[in-house]
């Protein structure tokens, strides 16, 4: 089958197109034939961090296709079932916090971005009908990352004023199409007029742009939440925009990972700080539920070919996308 696997040289560099030896599932797994998979910034993270002499992983976090064969234990899929994959294995119960042992589809096991993927059949879920196959095959991590950060976490309410630093990313857009669902108001950052029209047009109250003055594009108003992934640019001017009381959920650290904190301040302002990652099986189950029940559909920037992956990888890089980015296998 074809693969998009890193192996060698870090970075890009090392990021190439092989045939590679298909898999077979064992009895509690199954073979899905990919027709989509869908790209994250962490498929740019790994080849960074995947040494030089470990053998080839296969990339790819995302995806959906039809069952091809499955284990002899396995009861709740069939040959021949449309599904998307769970990304998160070895998380199937909610919990404060993942598990010992989680880890993520695409490293250190092989992911998404091939012909075929072996997984847990517990990692197989129907494709909802109303997704097309590039919808589906880009939705699992970013919408999951983004419902539990939004609800589990965040535990956002109708009628609250959330504040969403950088949107583009495939799990800002997923935040703000779930925060209007449910009735907030939402405000975006964005360096970038393309992406901040784009982001009113999909929904947003506002968007402020993020090299300008914040406090007086926010004219005095104050929200509830912050809801941010780009760390060390902009968690200041985030925090300086929270009414007392409220509350910043992380995700993410695109711009670095350490930032200074005055105690004081943020003691006596009352402020809540909380971290959040990906998300359960349970919490998978219900991001659908809510997005069949609120018809939201993934923001779809750009669709690739499966030998194409490097240019896809490099256009995600680049930062200019608005949405998601899928391949197509077929």
């Amino acid at each position: 089958m074809k693969a998009v696997i890193h192996k060698g040289k870090k970075g890009l560099e090392g990021v190439q197109v092989v045939d590679f030896e298909e898999a077979s599932p064992s009895s509690s797994e199954v073979k899905v034939r990919l027709k989509t998979a869908g790209l994250n910034h962490r498929d740019l993270f790994i080849p960074l961090r995947h040494g030089e002499d470990e053998p080839a992983v296969i990339l790819g976090s995302d995806g959906a296709g039809i069952i091809e064969q499955i284990g002899e234990e396995v009861t709740n899929v069939s040959v021949g079932d449309e599904v998307i994959i769970i990304p998160s294995l070895g998380w199937e119960k909610n919990s404060p916090a993942p598990p010992k042992g989680f880890e993520i589809v695409g490293f250190p096991y092989h992911g998404t971005f091939a012909e075929t993927i072996v997984i847990p059949a517990v990692n197989a879920v129907s494709k909802p009908r109303a997704l097309t196959w590039e919808e589906a095959g880009v939705l699992p991590l970013a919408a999951l990352t983004g419902y539990r950060a939004l609800f589990t976490r965040g535990n956002i309410q109708a009628g609250q004023h959330l504040l969403l630093p950088g949107i583009g990313s495939g799990v800002a857009t997923f935040i703000l199409q779930m925060a209007k669902a449910v009735g907030a108001k939402v405000t975006v950052t964005s360096r970038s007029a393309n992406k901040r029209e784009r982001a009113l047009k999909l929904g947003a109250d506002a968007a402020i742009d993020s090299n300008a003055d914040w406090n007086e594009q926010m004219n005095g108003e104050k929200v509830d939440i912050v809801i941010d992934s780009v760390g060390q640019a902009t968690f200041d001017k985030s925090l300086q925009q929270l009414k007392l009381g409220g509350t910043i959920v992380v995700f993410g650290a695109s711009a670095g990972d350490e930032i200074k904190l005055n105690l004081r301040s943020f003691f006596y302002g009352q402020y809540n700080f909380l971290g959040s990652t990906m998300g359960s099986n349970e919490e998978f189950y219900d991001m659908l539920d809510f997005i069949k029940k609120h018809e939201i559909h993934p923001v779809v920037d750009e669709v690739f070919p499966l030998t194409d992956a490097l240019a896809a990888l490099r256009h995600l890089d680049s930062a200019e996308q608005f949405g998601k980015i899928a391949l197509k296998m077929d």
